[in-house]
This record gives structure tokens, C-alpha cells and sequence, in this order.
């Protein structure tokens, strides 16, 4: 088999030769046989074995420059319908590598091995790489090529209401969703739907912003489909993972106190999804939390789950599939929940998702990184687009296929919703010449403070407001470059995403020739605005005395075969068929080691100090069902002093920093209150952390999750996935999650 090489090779021409998966195939086992590599009793039943896969290895055309020339595929891909030349390709570097006889612990991370531009960088005009004699921003592919069916990137979309109308679906049927009478009304939110449902009378009073969530009586729904489809998001050809044929996926919106209910089908041939919303806590709703293995089996394919859960925060957030890494493929998009302003704005531009690009698919990515060979990312991205310098590869890409736009209002304040929608970058965000004001993070209102940068960690959110100072003619640049140093893994050559901000009366072809003030020293720390900066609008103090405190030191070491990530010399990995917390309802309290599971019992509240060890890389860590307070972070050995008792940082994802040397490690230290019964994910949210082991499962209030009573929906999922992994073996090859 001939690997394509995307970095710096010669141009070739000659037809290539992959492997790729046929179909399954029976492997002439008994009925009810062990699986050859996955085998599970859980609380239904033994999982048979009896499909293998099978493989063809056919010629593809050669590559060109031009999607519209590439031939049709010619055998079924893992990854999608199209035979991408990438999955075959070699990384620049083998890094961390399998661990040689006595070794514990991996190399040094490496830097980026290719310069900015990389060996083209001649021929393009930086930071949009735009090709050396053209000076618009007209771009060179459709939407419909960058990014399906989604309109995200096209200047002046969305712009977003400062609430949606008081209508919706009331239903009774599904205690304990709230129930109302009146006229049936309809409400389209333009990238979802709002079905047909009931009036609602909402309260006289507005919700205050530090006070009890308002009962709506609403519920907003949406249905998903999750597929494969070939996008193109900087030029480059690719399988992707898309909801509701779009990348990024379509707009979730609701009001505070709203019900959110959200059918999701899964049109994937060949394996499981399941979705999450993150940063929603899912009170007295556990089940809807999205994650397989832990509050659901996977969505089998060609079948339906319904999730219906409470708009209980509000702000900036986005859902994303949380089986394997399937949202580094695409499976994911925004969310926003309407609630209390605590500072005046004139415009929200809705929301701006930066993330982290490959050009490699998902699947490939995590087959990479489960053999210890973790991949660079090769471009960013706002809002799903940017482009590529493309003559860095001899595979299909289209040189300014085109960057997303806004457009601002001269004297006026713009709110944006910066969500990190990354797979492994910590992401910079900037705007040429403008201040950043930076009103909550994540679902938590801050006390407004100002910056010129915000970072942030993957899974993090940041409501920015900016004020548009420039003339109604003006154009700027906006940024999004990922953290240097230790921060992220890049090959160097396109790390710094831009989109065009135009002002009135600017013409939207007009290339920006701004100039970031972001310093290099910035963009080299790796770590959140600092604690005492980003103090929340509505305070909570925090008792000095948790109920009981727990230490969790986190290292990334040799298993005796590979590097994995260890959280208490324990990795994870889950099982799709037995999810934890149906076994606790079903009274089950024995689990396997491996599903690392801290059981804090009726404890009032939980104190958890983690201690980083490793080199690598900061840890975004991302607490399920619960806000925490992150009282202190720093180096060696906490002191004991919390930042800001009367008042300190809340929020549901926040960076463990890189250890300081091998000797010294990091540290950072949170605390929550125990009020929401259930087994919540507490995990790195870098993807190929957590797909390496970097997670554990918090049991809170066990007793009564045994007294829930759950629908039917939740075990028949689970049946449907039964039957599907009795003729087909999950290829899970790695934590599941």
C-alpha cells in the first residue's frame, strides 16, 4: 500500500493504491460465542459475537487540485463516503511512540515541525493566505462544499433575538415536564424548529440574574440527524461527521426555564452516537446527559433517542457527540439559552465557534492516537472556515475557498459567544484594535473586566462584548491562533484562523489590513484569565471546610505496552452496553476498576484537588452536572489559601495547567455542593485524552438514583443496542468517550 504524503512531497500523479472496510461479515462463531476483542456482561445480558470486518484494497484515482474532478469512491470508508488520501498519509512526527523496555514516561512534546505558510508561504498573503496577487475575499468554493448546509460564516448570520416568544410545546405526558393550556401557536427559529404547541402567559416580573430560574412551561424541540458527509472547511477535502447535513451543526436556542427536547437519529452506518449538552446540569434528568456508557447506551444505528432536559443555565454553550471523538469529525454546534442581561449591549452577533482543524478523519485521528502517535492539527477555524495554503499538499484543495465575516455596527455594542469547539487546541481570541469585554464565562455571569485576549481551554465559552469604534468604511481582522509553547499540538503551518469584521459601509470583499497587538508571551501561557480577574456577577461564598476532600493526581505513563493517561494509577475505558447509572437505578453498587468510579456517597459537598504530573499539555477538565468553584491553581503543593472566598470563580470547564518541570506539578483545586443526584463524567476534554483514559466518574447520592423512576426509552435504547452489537462488534478502540 502507497501512504500519500501531505507534508512537503513531491507531486505525483500516479494512481494509489488503500484499504479500506468492505462490509462485516459473519466469523463463523457460534451463537453466543465471546467476541474476539469485546466481551461484556452487563444488566442485559452476555454481547455475542458473530461479524468480522472485512477488507478490500482498491485503486483510486490520482489526486488533482480541484474537488469538482475527484472521482467517485470506490469502496465503503470507516470514516465516510469519501476515500480520503489522508488516511493513508504519514504524520510529520511519531510522537509520544511506543515505550521502550524500563521507559515510563514519553519524550518531550514536540515543537511544530513546519515553519508559518510552510514552504509556500511565498506564495500567499498571510494571515488569510490568500494567493499573492488577489486581493478579495470573494471565495472560491460554495458553501454547500466548505460546509453542507450550514449557514454559519456568512456575514450577518445569525444576529440573535434578545429572547425567543413565549410559545412553544407544553406536554404532560412526560412527568415532570410542565404542563399549560391555551392556543396552539408556531415559532420558527431559522436553523431548528420550535413545534406547534401551547401559549404561554409569562411571568410580569423579568427574571432576575442572580435569582430562581422562571417556569416557562415551554419546551423547544429539534430533531438531529447525525451522517457523514465530505466537507471542505478550508479548501481541503474531508469525510465529516454532521448534524442535520451541516458543519458546524444548526443553532439550539431556548429561554431560561425552558424544556429542550431533541429527537436524535442516527443515520451513521456502522456505528453508535449520542449527544451531549454541555454545561447543562440535567437536574432530576441524569439520564439525558448525552454520554454513552455512563447515563445511556449509544444511538444504534438507523434508530432514534429522545432527550428532554431543562434550559437551566443561561448563556453561551454547544452539543457535541460524546462517543468517541466524533465531534473532532464534526458532530457538534451551538447552543444559547436567553436569559438576564448583566450588562447592556446593542447587537448579539450570536454565537462564534473556534476550533481546531485536521485533515485527517475522526476515526483515523483516534486509530493514530490509540497507537501512540498523536496527531497535529493543520488548520483553525471560525465558524467552520478558513483557508488553506495549499500548494503544503499535493491532495484536493482549493486555494481561498473562504473565511466567515461579520458585519458591525459603528458606535454600537456587539455581544459574541466565543465557544471552544476544539479537539485539542487551547484557542487566543482577539480582535484587531478592539477591547474585549468580557461579561461571563462559560454559563456563569462574571463582574465585566477587559483584555485585549481571551484564552480559552477546550469546551470553554467567553460572552464577549465589543464595542465598534472604527468608522462605518473600516475593516478588521479577528482571531483565533492557537496557544504556543506547551499549549497545543500544530504542524506550524496554518495555526492562526482569521475571519473579516466589516463595519456599514465596508464592502465584504475587502481584504484586512490590521495588526494584532497579541504578544508572543501571550499566546505562550496556557492557562485561564487568572482567578482573581474573573469574579462572578452573582456571588457565592464557599464554606472553608468541604464535607470530605478527595486528591487526584493525574500522569501520562507506559501500561507495560503503550502511553495512556492514568487519574489515580487508574485509566478509564466504558462499557456501551451496561451504562452506569442504569445499573445503579437497577441497584447494581459493584463496578469494574476501569470505569473508575469515586463514589462520594450523601456528601454535602466534594472538595478535588488535581495534580498534574505531565509535560504535555494543560487539561481543560469538564465536571458534568455541576458548576464548580475553583478556588486556587498553581505549582507543587497547594497552601491552602482560596482566591476570593467570599466570591470565588465558578464555571464548568477550567485548565489544569502543564506541570512546571518533572519534579513540580501543577495543581488546581475545586469544589461543588452535592444537590444533583447522578453519575457525572469528570474528564480532560481534549479529545484524545480522554479517548486515552483521562476521565473518571463522580457517584453522587446513589440512594436516590435508585428511587428514580426512568421511562421506558432509556432500556429500550439500550435493547436496540443489544441487538445491533450482537451481528456487529463496536470497534472500540479506545476509552469509548
Amino acid at each position: 500500500m502507497v501512504a500519500a504524503a501531505p507534508y512537503y512531497a513531491a507531486a505525483y500523479s500516479a494512481a494509489v493504491t488503500v484499504t479500506s472496510v468492505l462490509k462485516h461479515a459473519s466469523t463463523g462463531l457460534p451463537s453466543g460465542a465471546p467476541a474476539p476483542h469485546y466481551n461484556s456482561t452487563g444488566i442485559y445480558g452476555t454481547i455475542s459475537a458473530t461479524t468480522q470486518w472485512v477488507y478490500e484494497t482498491v485503486t483510486v484515482c490520482p489526486c488533482t487540485d480541484s474537488l469538482a474532478s475527484l472521482p467517485t469512491p470506490v469502496c465503503t470508508n470507516p470514516n465516510g463516503p469519501y476515500d480520503n488520501p489522508y488516511d493513508t498519509s504519514s504524520l510529520p512526527f511519531h510522537w509520544p511512540g511506543l515505550p521502550t523496555a524500563g521507559q515510563t514516561s514519553p519524550g518531550p512534546k514536540p515543537t511544530p515541525p513546519f515553519p508559518y505558510g510552510g514552504k509556500a508561504a511565498a506564495s500567499y498573503v498571510a494571515p488569510a493566505w490568500v494567493p499573492v496577487g488577489c486581493s478579495s475575499l470573494v471565495p472560491s468554493l460554495p458553501q454547500s462544499d466548505t460546509n453542507g448546509n450550514s449557514p454559519w460564516g456568512l456575514i450577518g448570520y445569525p444576529h440573535l433575538p434578545g429572547s425567543l416568544p413565549c410559545s412553544g410545546e407544553a406536554t404532560s405526558t412526560l412527568p415532570p415536564f410542565p404542563t399549560a393550556t391555551g392556543t396552539a401557536s408556531s415559532v420558527a427559529t431559522g436553523t431548528g424548529t420550535v413545534s406547534a404547541g401551547t401559549s404561554v402567559t409569562p411571568s410580569s416580573t423579568p427574571a432576575s440574574a442572580c435569582g430562581k430560574m422562571p417556569d416557562t412551561g415551554v419546551t423547544r424541540s429539534y430533531d438531529f440527524h447525525v451522517s457523514y458527509q465530505t466537507i471542505a472547511p478550508d479548501g481541503v477535502k474531508k469525510n465529516g461527521l454532521v448534524v442535520n447535513g451541516q458543519y458546524p451543526g444548526p443553532l439550539v436556542e431556548a429561554n431560561w426555564g425552558d424544556f429542550i427536547e431533541v429527537k436524535v437519529t442516527n443515520d451513521l452506518p456502522n456505528e453508535g452516537t449520542a449527544i451531549h449538552f454541555h454545561g447543562l446540569t440535567q437536574k432530576d434528568t441524569p439520564w439525558y446527559d448525552g454520554v454513552p456508557a455512563v447515563a445511556q447506551c449509544p444511538v444504534a444505528p438507523t434508530k432514534t433517542f429522545t432527550l428532554t432536559f431543562r434550559a437551566d443555565r443561561y448563556g453561551s454553550s454547544w452539543y457535541h457527540s460524546h462517543y468517541s471523538a466524533q465531534y473532532a469529525g464534526g458532530a457538534l454546534g451551538p447552543v444559547v439559552i436567553h436569559g438576564p442581561r448583566t450588562q447592556e449591549y446593542d447587537i448579539d452577533i450570536g454565537p462564534v465557534l473556534v476550533s481546531d482543524h485536521f485533515h485527517q478523519d475522526y476515526f483515523t485521528l483516534i486509530n493514530q492516537t490509540m497507537a501512540a502517535n498523536f496527531p497535529p492539527s493543520n488548520n483553525n477555524l471560525i465558524n467552520g472556515k478558513m483557508n488553506y495554503p495549499c500548494e503544503n499538499t499535493t491532495l484536493p484543495c482549493t486555494p481561498n475557498a473562504g473565511i466567515s465575516k461579520f458585519r458591525f455596527q459603528s458606535g454600537k455594542k456587539h455581544l459574541l459567544r466565543v465557544i471552544n469547539t476544539s479537539a485539542e487546541g487551547t484557542e487566543k481570541f482577539s480582535i484587531d484594535n478592539h477591547t474585549l469585554t468580557v461579561i461571563a464565562n462559560d454559563f456563569v455571569p462574571c463582574k465585566p473586566y477587559t483584555t485585549n485576549v481571551v484564552t480559552l481551554g477546550v469546551a470553554q465559552r467567553a460572552d464577549i462584548i465589543v464595542e465598534a469604534i472604527g468608522k462605518p468604511s473600516d475593516v478588521y481582522w479577528m482571531r483565533s491562533q492557537l496557544g504556543t509553547n506547551r499549549c497545543t499540538l500544530n504542524d506550524g503551518v496554518s495555526p492562526n484562523a482569521v475571519a473579516a469584521v466589516y463595519y456599514e459601509d465596508a464592502d465584504d470583499t475587502t481584504l484586512p489590513d490590521t495588526k494584532s497587538d497579541v504578544t508572543a508571551d501571550q499566546l505562550a501561557v496556557c492557562k485561564n484569565d487568572a482567578l482573581n480577574t474573573t469574579e462572578p456577577y452573582c456571588p457565592i461564598g464557599i464554606a472553608a471546610t468541604p464535607a470530605t476532600t478527595e486528591q487526584v493526581d493525574i500522569t501520562f505513563a507506559s501500561n507495560g505496552t503503550n502511553f495512556v493517561w492514568f487519574m489515580n494509577n487508574s485509566t478509564f475505558r466504558g462499557d456501551y452496553n451496561a451504562p452506569i447509572l442504569l445499573q445503579v437505578n437497577q441497584g447494581n453498587d459493584t463496578f469494574e476498576p476501569k470505569w473508575n468510579v469515586h463514589d462520594f456517597g450523601s456528601n454535602s459537598s466534594v472538595r478535588m484537588i488535581f495534580k498534574n504530573h505531565g509535560l504535555l499539555g494543560g487539561h481543560p477538565m469538564h465536571l458534568h452536572g455541576h458548576d464548580f468553584q475553583v478556588l486556587a491553581e498553581g505549582f507543587g503543593d497547594w497552601d491552602g489559601k482560596i482566591v476570593n472566598q467570599a466570591n470565588p470563580t465558578r464555571r464548568d470547564t477550567h485548565i489544569l495547567q502543564n506541570a512546571q518541570d518533572a519534579d513540580t506539578p501543577s495543581y488546581a483545586v475545586f469544589q461543588w455542593e452535592q444537590d444533583n443526584a447522578g453519575v457525572w463524567p469528570f474528564h480532560c476534554h481534549l479529545a484524545w485524552h480522554v479517548s486515552g483514559g483521562l476521565y473518571i466518574n463522580v457517584l453522587e447520592q446513589k440512594e436516590q438514583i435508585k428511587a428514580f423512576k426512568l421511562d421506558s426509552d432509556n432500556f429500550d435504547g439500550c435493547k436496540t443496542w443489544d441487538a445491533f452489537t450482537n451481528n456487529n462488534i463496536p470497534d472500540q478502540i479506545d476509552s469509548g468517550l
